[in-house]
């Protein structure tokens, strides 16, 4: 069982920027393809980037390609999602999910096998 633990988020103005991080407790987080997904308010959970277990690929959303960057660090059990320029439909909570390695989906929720708590961001105008 992998428990993911996001932190970083919170309150930013419009165009200013946010680094989350999602920290893994298991052993075999190297293993696990990552992703970062959201939801605002009266909408679904929707996909916003992800990466492969070593890092050598990356894909995001239309609406945040460019100004989102996903990394991770196998050594420290943690994926990050860098967040610049933010808008206020970024507004949402983000969660991690972690995919474990049977092939992988990168934009469909429902392929993650491990889901964090979510974290808040909220980016006013």
């Amino acid at each position: 069982q992998e428990q993911l633990v996001e932190s970083g988020g919170g309150l930013v103005q419009a165009g200013g920027s946010l680094r989350l991080s999602c920290v893994a407790s298991g052993r075999t987080f190297s293993s696990y393809a990552m992703g970062w997904f959201r939801q605002a308010p009266g909408k679904e959970r929707e996909f916003v980037a992800a990466i492969s277990w070593s890092g050598g690929s990356s894909y995001y959303s239309d609406p945040v390609r460019g100004r989102f960057t996903i990394s991770r660090d196998n050594a420290k059990n943690t994926v990050y999602l860098q967040m610049n320029s933010l808008k206020p439909e970024d507004t949402a909570v983000y969660y991690c999910a972690a995919q474990v390695p049977t092939g992988w989906e990168a934009y469909d929720a429902g392929a993650y096998d491990y889901w964090g708590q979510g974290t808040q961001v909220t980016v006013s105008s």
